[in-house]
């Protein structure tokens, strides 16, 4: 069983890390677009309007993914999910013009949105509960990883004078090649291979967690159970800011270490890649100090790291003078903001969804967070656009204060005075 379950967190991380590519390549293109089509109307505004049509079909996917992968399967998700994404990031390879790169961007947010429900459906049925915080921990930093390995492969690929076409084929190949080894070594459930099923979460929102890894008994019987639970209602909420602060940065820092920093294309793609660097450590820290500190509970340090991220948000607002201190501060709001952000979607939505519903609830999470996403990415490109990034700062430290009162909020009615036992172990 042991060697089965290494093999399926591998498979899941490397595939996973694998969808950044063709995730990523947007962000590290777009100073190079805004210079050759430029004079055709392609600025910061149209590409963050690019950026945010693609969240808000990848919160549509996220959704309807999400409950295909709790009724047809992680496994067919994940896959499908990586050959959809090479075929739109080849389209929008060969474009000439904002109305395809819409419509492929848009498209390959959809499809990419099958791989998070596929891994979170994939893991519920290969693992016990009592290791939900262990295993999302490690799967979580497959994001971080590879938007890491994709910002600096490609700024390399920059750097030799590739070019933003050849950045978005040699991302479809590599994912490709990805899917195929994927293709061979993931199985969806240890039923596959002769093993038993692992045991399912005490603490799920279904009545009969007991059930198994089998698909839900009806539409409605997958659904109901979320709508009624005050803490998931209030977990979407605190998606929709979190993600929201997090789609604004993995996107703009590119664009905004050129423009403020005054770095080359290829060093802003590199040394973008520090935010999720220190999301990294964020992610490792935030799950220990939740679980051996705070027995469980994840309001306190959701509402510290808004708190933090607040003065951080308001120092980006003044004029930089060098490239040192846009550095420092990218690394800060990676450290402060990726760790809450990670509790949401994976740890707490196995714990919510157990082997039945865990693709579904994340689906959900993700989708009321990638909204927000939709606007914070869109607001950004206007304001940085219009009026400069000092303005977009602003309104970003804005949602930071807004997010730390729902944080408030929940801990205060849905944390406070629960037992550790409870609660979820710490996670994505």
């Amino acid at each position: 069983m042991q060697r089965w379950q290494l093999r399926t967190a591998a498979s899941l991380f490397v595939g996973y890390s694998a969808y950044y590519l063709c995730r990523s390549n947007l962000a590290v293109a777009a100073p190079l677009l805004i210079r050759e089509f430029g004079s055709r109307g392609l600025n910061k505004e149209v590409l963050g309007q690019i950026a945010s049509v693609g969240v808000l079909f990848y919160a549509a996917g996220k959704v309807v993914n999400g409950v295909l992968g709790d009724f047809l399967g992680g496994k067919t998700v994940f896959l499908v999910g990586m050959v959809g994404a090479v075929a739109a990031t080849v389209v929008f390879g060969l474009g000439q013009g904002a109305g395809v790169f819409f419509a492929a961007w848009a498209a390959n947010r959809l499809v990419q949105s099958m791989g998070w429900a596929g891994l979170v459906k994939t893991t519920a049925n290969w693992f016990s509960y009592r290791a939900y915080g262990r295993i999302m921990g490690l799967l979580s930093l497959s994001y971080l990883v590879g938007d890491i390995v994709a910002k600096l492969v490609l700024g390399h690929l920059l750097a030799l004078g590739v070019g933003w076409r050849g950045l978005f084929m040699t991302a479809a190949a590599l994912l490709a090649g990805v899917a195929l080894v994927n293709w061979l070594s993931l199985r969806g459930s240890p039923a596959e291979v002769g093993l038993p099923v692992p045991a399912a979460s005490p603490v799920s929102l279904f009545t009969s967690p007991e059930a198994g890894a089998g698909p839900p008994a009806s539409l409605g019987s997958l659904l109901r159970p979320y709508f009624r639970s005050p803490a998931f209602l209030l977990m979407l909420v605190l998606s929709f800011g979190l993600t929201a602060l997090r789609e604004a940065f993995s996107f703009w820092v590119p664009t905004y270490l050129v423009e403020a920093a005054h770095l080359s294309e290829s060093a802003a793609s590199q040394y973008s890649a520090l935010y999720s660097a220190f999301g990294m450590v964020s992610i490792l820290g935030a799950g220990y100090l939740s679980d051996a500190w705070l027995r469980g509970q994840r309001g306190p340090l959701i509402l510290a790291a808004c708190l933090g991220l607040v003065p951080v948000l308001l120092a980006m607002t003044r004029p930089a003078t060098g490239s040192l201190v846009p550095l420092l501060l990218i690394s800060l709001v990676g450290l402060l903001l990726l760790g809450p952000y990670a509790f949401l979607a994976g740890a707490m939505s196995l714990d919510f969804g157990g082997q039945q519903g865990a693709a579904t609830a994340s689906g959900f999470v993700d989708a009321v967070g990638y909204v927000g996403g939709t606007g914070a990415l869109w607001l950004t490109g206007v304001l940085a656009q219009r009026q400069g990034w000092g303005h977009a700062f602003w309104a970003l430290a804005g949602l930071a204060g807004a997010t730390a009162g729902a944080a408030l909020v929940f801990y205060r009615t849905q944390e406070r005075g629960l037992a550790a036992t409870a609660m979820a172990p710490a996670g994505r």
